[in-house]
């Protein structure tokens, strides 16, 4: 092993440690609480439902099993009337690795839709665009934790602008929605 493939590798745990302990500090919020902030999050983002008629497809969320945050972006899912799955996962760079999310594109967790990869706190509205649009691409990637994405909402309703970004099948990332 060269010193860039150390270097590299050394960055790739430190960036899934300092993600692990970020998502720790968000302990699981109590029922009264999540019902409040999934209250706060569908007036700060109305869910976007989609026909009664078309079955929305199963959402797999991979997550270390001590972050807090990623139930309630899995609770945003649940709202907008896809069915979820919970996998708790101990080596989640493992599982970006092999669905081909890049390291400077990581979040706190990884989902699986219907053949599509969605890093991330990535807003329902940009997974039905995505589903809509069926592009050639691996999925959406949205890098960290921005305040005010779905699941990070902050008590005081501040909402830190951020973008969704197409992964394309090569690994590069293109626009794709920006949320204001």
């Amino acid at each position: 092993m060269n010193f860039n493939a150390k270097t590299s590798r050394f960055l790739l745990l430190a960036g899934s440690a300092l993600l692990t302990s970020a998502c720790s500090a968000a302990s699981p919020a109590p029922a009264a609480q999540t019902a409040t902030i999934a209250a706060s999050a569908a007036s700060a983002t109305p869910p976007v439902t989609a026909p009664a008629s078309k079955r929305l497809p199963l959402v797999k969320v991979h997550k270390d099993p001590n972050c807090g945050c990623c139930g309630g972006w899995a609770e945003h899912m649940r709202a907008a009337g896809f069915p979820v799955e919970i996998h708790n996962t101990a080596d989640m760079a493992a599982l970006k690795q092999r669905l081909g999310i890049g390291e400077g594109m990581y979040s706190c967790h990884t989902s699986e839709i219907d053949g599509y990869v969605v890093e991330g706190h990535v807003p329902v509205a940009a997974i039905h665009k995505l589903l809509a649009e069926r592009p050639k691409a691996r999925g959406l990637v949205l890098p960290g934790m921005p305040i005010g994405s779905p699941g990070m909402e902050s008590p005081d309703g501040y909402r830190q602008p951020f973008a969704v970004a197409l992964l394309t099948e090569d690994g590069s990332v293109s626009a794709f929605s920006q949320h204001p």
